[in-house]
C-alpha cells in the first residue's frame, strides 16, 4: 500500500463544504451535456454518459437531478457547444499547476486561467511543460464511516477487479488503477455495494514540493482559489505538498 492518498484527501475535505459541492454539480452538469450531444440519451449505449453518471453518483448528484440534466441536454443538443481545454503553467517556486476546462468560450477562459496564474506571481507554460510529473490514473475515495469492510478485505477486492494500488489513510481508503481499468473496477466495487466518496480519472504527482515561504503559500493559495471560482474550470492538479 501507498502514500498517494495525501492529495485525494486535501481534495475531499475541501469538497464538503455546500459551495464546493455547488461547484462539483455544476461541473458534472456540462460533462453530462456534453457526453449527451457526443453520443445521445441513452448510457446502455453511450459509455462516456455512463462514466459521467457513476462520477455524479460518486459526489451523491441526486438521481432526479442528474435525469433532468440528461433531458435538459438531449432537449439543448443543438446548443451545447463546450469544448475542453487543458493549460499548464508553475506556481510560485515552481509548483506544476494542471487546469482542465470545459468552455462554450476559449478565449475568455484562457484570459481567466492565464490571470489566475499572473496574480499568484505564477506563469502558464506550454503544453506538456508540467503533465509528465503527473501521472494519470483512476481514483476511488472510499470514507472509512461508510463501509463496512475491513481494510484487508476491501483491498483484496479492488485487486481482484484489476486495481493497481491501495491505500489506507487516517479517514478513507484510495483504489488506483491504470485509467483504462478504471470503469472496470468502479462496477465491480459499485456492485458489492461499496459506497464511494469520489470516483474519476485524475492526475496524481509523482513528487509533492514543499513551501516554507510564507509569501510563495499566500499567492500559490491565491491562484488555486481563482482557479477553482472559475465556472469553466473541470479540475485543478498540482504537486504542492500542503
Amino acid at each position: 500500500m501507498s502514500g498517494h492518498s495525501k492529495f485525494a484527501n486535501i481534495k475531499h475535505k475541501k469538497e464538503k463544504n455546500d459551495a464546493a459541492k455547488g461547484k462539483i454539480f455544476t461541473i458534472i452538469g456540462r460533462e453530462i451535456a456534453v457526453a449527451v450531444k457526443e453520443g445521445g440519451p441513452d448510457p446502455n449505449n453511450n459509455f462516456k454518459l455512463a462514466t459521467v453518471i457513476a462520477k455524479a453518483k460518486a459526489n451523491n448528484m441526486p438521481n432526479d437531478t442528474i435525469e433532468r440534466g440528461i433531458k435538459k441536454a438531449a432537449g439543448d443538443v443543438g446548443n451545447v457547444n463546450y469544448e475542453y481545454v487543458t493549460y499548464e503553467g508553475y506556481g510560485p517556486s515552481g509548483i506544476a499547476i494542471i487546469v482542465d476546462a470545459l468552455t462554450d468560450n476559449k478565449n475568455r477562459t484562457a484570459a481567466n486561467v492565464r490571470s489566475a496564474f499572473t496574480k499568484g506571481q505564477g506563469n502558464i507554460g506550454t503544453p506538456g511543460c508540467v503533465s509528465f510529473m503527473f501521472d494519470k490514473k483512476g481514483q476511488i475515495i472510499i470514507d472509512k464511516e461508510e463501509c463496512d469492510l475491513e481494510a484487508d478485505d476491501l483491498m483484496m477486492m479492488a485487486l481482484d477487479a484489476g486495481a493497481e494500488d491501495f491505500a489506507e489513510e487516517e479517514d478513507s481508503f484510495e483504489v488506483l488503477t491504470d485509467p483504462d481499468s478504471f470503469d472496470m473496477v468502479r462496477e465491480a466495487l459499485e456492485k458489492e455495494g461499496i459506497p464511494m466518496m469520489s470516483a474519476e480519472v485524475t492526475m496524481i504527482p509523482q513528487n509533492y514540493v514543499a513551501l516554507t515561504d510564507e509569501t510563495a503559500v499566500k499567492n500559490l493559495q491565491k491562484t488555486l482559489d481563482l482557479l477553482e471560482d472559475d465556472d469553466d474550470v473541470q479540475a485543478v492538479y498540482h504537486n504542492w505538498d500542503e
